[in-house]
């Protein structure tokens, strides 16, 4: 499974510990950037980078952060397959892989304290789409409603 992350300067520096622990645990990842802090630079550039990238790998995972997280999960959600949603906590991020098989996680930079962080981006590698018939029903559901938008 290969990790694409993305952020803007308002996650920059959260964005750089992640990519941290991604390379402590052993996770194959690419930090698609920002590669240094540019206070004008635009989320949308990032969150289109890592959702491109997620939507034609069906065995990868994204993480976009920003500041409030609703920039890039907004951006990154107009991408066919992709199934973007902004953590709260452990427990919620779980939840929502098992149950929507999410595949970017994103998180609100100014809004999440680190080991909050690390526990989301632990849950969202960690757990599995559970396969169940009706979660498999409601994805298809989205799929078709992608289709015809």
């Amino acid at each position: 499974m290969k990790i694409y992350l993305g952020s803007d300067h308002r996650g920059f520096s959260l964005k750089e510990k992640i990519g941290k622990w991604l390379f402590e645990w052993g996770y194959e990842f690419e930090d698609l950037g920002a590669v240094i802090y540019d206070e004008k630079d635009d989320y949308t550039k990032y969150a289109a980078l890592v959702a491109s990238l997620v939507a034609k790998n069906n065995n990868s995972l994204g993480i976009l952060l920003c500041g409030s997280g609703v920039g890039v999960d907004i951006t990154a959600n107009k991408f066919d397959n992709i199934r973007a949603s902004v953590g709260i906590d452990r427990e919620q991020v779980m939840q929502g892989r098992s149950h929507d098989n999410m595949n970017i996680l994103v998180i609100a930079a100014e809004h999440t304290v680190e080991h909050v962080a690390r526990e989301m981006v632990k849950a969202l590698l960690e757990t599995k789409f559970d396969e169940k018939a009706r979660h498999k029903r409601r994805l298809e559901d989205i799929k078709r409603i992608e289709e015809n938008n």
